[in-house]
């Protein structure tokens, strides 16, 4: 593998891992590169990016990357039920987190199609895992969410990265700040409790790069 393209959110762009080379992206390069030449890992991510917005970004920056990448993984979603939450919680009807996951599903189909139509990079769609795994609304809704990744990859014909798997059961491991894992911590915790600390990121890392190494 020459090198890959990791689009995505906050967790993509590496917050709370304790240095870039400690990102799952980076590392995951790292990782793959001890096995022979090494692997250019190209990130298009940023924290609060909704799958509309890193659609707008993909279609504003440069193709080469993508054209040049042998692999192109995409991890989004998360930002969109957070939003729509937020949106519930200020008097949105209860459709809003139905209407955000349809938004989801047409953008993700978007960008699976548009990588096909530039590149020839395999398409790896990561699902989400569950940061408040002791709050039913959380869990209910996340798992919403990854069925919708599941049914677009399928459709799309893209490869499906079950990350909510390595998560269960190991938050407290693998997620900064966490505490009772219920949703009232992101209102009582001085760090948001969502994103992957350093053992976090390592373990998508090291699932991803074995996923990437198959071909």
């Amino acid at each position: 593998m020459r090198g890959f393209t990791a689009l995505g959110d906050s967790i993509t762009a590496g917050r709370d891992a304790t240095s870039p080379g400690r990102a799952y992206p980076g590392l995951t390069a790292s990782l793959l590169g001890k096995t022979g030449r090494p692997v250019v890992a190209h990130v298009l991510a940023e924290p609060g990016w909704t799958s509309a917005a890193l659609t707008a970004a993909v279609l504003e920056n440069p193709v080469l990357p993508l054209r040049r990448s042998d692999a192109v993984v995409i991890w989004v979603g998360g930002d969109d039920l957070a939003y729509a939450g937020l949106r519930m919680l200020r008097g949105a009807p209860s459709t809003t987190v139905a209407q955000a996951l349809a938004t989801y599903a047409d953008d993700l189909a978007f960008l699976c199609r548009f990588i096909r139509k530039v590149s020839k990079a395999r398409i790896l769609v990561c699902t989400q895992y569950n940061p408040f795994p002791n709050s039913p609304l959380a869990g209910g809704a996340i798992g919403k969410l990854n069925h919708t990744t599941e049914q677009v990859a399928a459709a799309a014909g893209a490869e499906l990265v079950p990350v909510h798997t390595w998560f269960s059961g190991r938050q407290r491991e693998f997620i900064a700040g966490y505490r009772s894992g219920r949703l009232e911590d992101a209102l009582a915790s001085p760090v948001l409790p969502i994103h992957p600390n350093d053992a976090g990121h390592r373990t998508i890392a090291e699932h991803l790069a074995h996923a990437l190494a198959m071909s």
